[in-house]
């Protein structure tokens, strides 16, 4: 699972990237609850959390199914 998520954040990193951020991924635990650290622009951004769960977290749950929640770490 954990090479699915590298290849649907892979997807994501060119938005984050064109606004200066960028997502990291951290872990991804057996219960499917993918850890990620966002960074430059996004991790001090008010509506990082608005990205969090809208954006990559939609996205995740989307192309690999097995993916309950996304957290920032």
């Amino acid at each position: 699972m954990k090479d699915a998520v590298e290849q649907a954040l892979a997807k994501v990193r060119p938005m984050l990237q064109a606004d200066g951020g960028d997502v990291e991924l951290v872990e991804v635990t057996p219960e499917g609850v993918v850890k990620v650290r966002l960074k430059g622009a996004c991790g001090s951004c008010p509506m990082s959390t608005m990205t969090l769960k809208m954006g990559i977290e939609r996205y995740l749950k989307k192309e690999v199914p097995e993916v309950t929640e996304v957290v920032a770490v």
